[in-house]
C-alpha cells in the first residue's frame, strides 16, 4: 500500500498526469489518503459502510481511493457519462454516504441535489456549488499519519444496465489488515510481470474497473503510472 512505499522512497512517482505532467509521489498519495480516511471516520463512516466518486481522470482521484480503501469502505467509481437519472439510480443503491465530484461536472452534481437522501456529505474537487462541500478543505485540516483501525476495503462496481438496471458487484469485506495482498496483485504479477520497477501507461477512464483495479495494483507494488486525462488517438 502506498505507507510501505512511501516509507521505502517517499519522493518516488506513484503517478503522473500525462498531459499536465502533475505528479503525485508515495509520500503526498499516503498522506492526502490519510487525510481522507480521517475526514471519512469523523464524517461517522466506519468499516463496511461506502461512498461513490464520479470525476474525470484526476490527480486526486486516487488520492479519494486510498483513502476509503484504507478506512475498509466500499467505493463506487461511477461514469462521468451517466445521466442525472441513472447516477441517482446507482448512488441510492449503492449506499454512499459520501459522495465525490468535480466541479466540472457542475451541472450533474446540481441536478443531484435533494435525490439522494441516503448521502450525508457532497464534496467536490476543484471549486463548489450550492449543495456541495470543498473536497479539498475536508481533507486538508486532517492529520497526514494513518487511522488507527486500517483495513482492508473494496470497490462496489455496477454493470452496464444493458438488459435492466445496473446491478452492484459487491464483494464481502473479510476485515483483512491494510496490505493483504489480493488475486488482483497476484494477477499483474505473475501475468503480466509487474513489480516496483513498472511504469504503466494508464489511458482510460479510472471509473472503469480494469483501469481503476490495475493502477491500484501497481501502487501496491511500487511502480508508476502514466495516467492520461484523456484518450485521443490522433496524439
Amino acid at each position: 500500500h502506498p505507507g510501505a512505499h512511501a516509507e521505502t522512497h517517499p519522493e518516488k512517482p506513484a503517478y503522473v498526469m500525462a498531459a499536465s505532467g502533475e505528479t503525485v509521489t508515495y509520500r503526498q498519495l499516503d498522506e492526502a489518503s490519510n487525510r481522507f480516511a480521517h475526514a471519512l471516520r469523523r464524517h461517522g463512516l466506519k468499516a463496511g459502510d461506502g461512498i461513490a466518486l464520479c470525476l474525470e481522470n484526476d490527480a486526486r482521484y486516487y488520492q479519494i481511493v486510498w483513502g476509503a480503501q484504507r478506512a475498509g469502505l466500499y467505493y463506487t467509481a461511477v461514469s462521468t457519462r451517466l445521466t442525472p437519472g441513472e447516477l441517482e439510480y446507482i448512488l441510492n443503491d449503492c449506499g454512499a454516504k459520501v459522495f465525490v465530484t468535480s466541479k466540472t461536472l457542475a451541472p450533474l452534481a446540481e441536478a443531484l441535489v435533494g435525490r439522494i437522501p441516503g448521502v450525508q456529505r457532497r464534496l467536490m474537487v476543484g471549486g463548489t456549488i450550492a449543495g456541495y462541500e470543498s473536497f479539498e478543505a475536508a481533507a486538508s485540516g486532517e492529520p497526514a499519519t494513518p487511522i488507527a483501525d486500517e483495513l482492508e476495503g473494496a470497490d462496489l462496481l455496477y454493470s452496464s444496465g444493458t438488459t435492466g438496471r445496473p446491478k452492484g458487484v459487491k464483494f464481502r469485506l473479510r476485515g483483512d489488515p491494510l496490505g493483504t495482498p489480493n488475486p488482483m496483485l497476484t494477477l499483474v504479477s505473475a501475468l503480466y510481470g509487474m513489480n516496483g520497477d513498472t511504469t504503466y501507461l494508464s489511458p482510460a477512464p479510472l471509473y472503469h474497473a480494469a483501469p481503476l483495479r490495475f493502477n491500484l495494483a501497481l501502487q501496491r507494488l511500487g511502480g508508476t503510472s502514466i495516467i492520461m486525462e484523456h484518450f485521443d488517438a490522433e496524439k
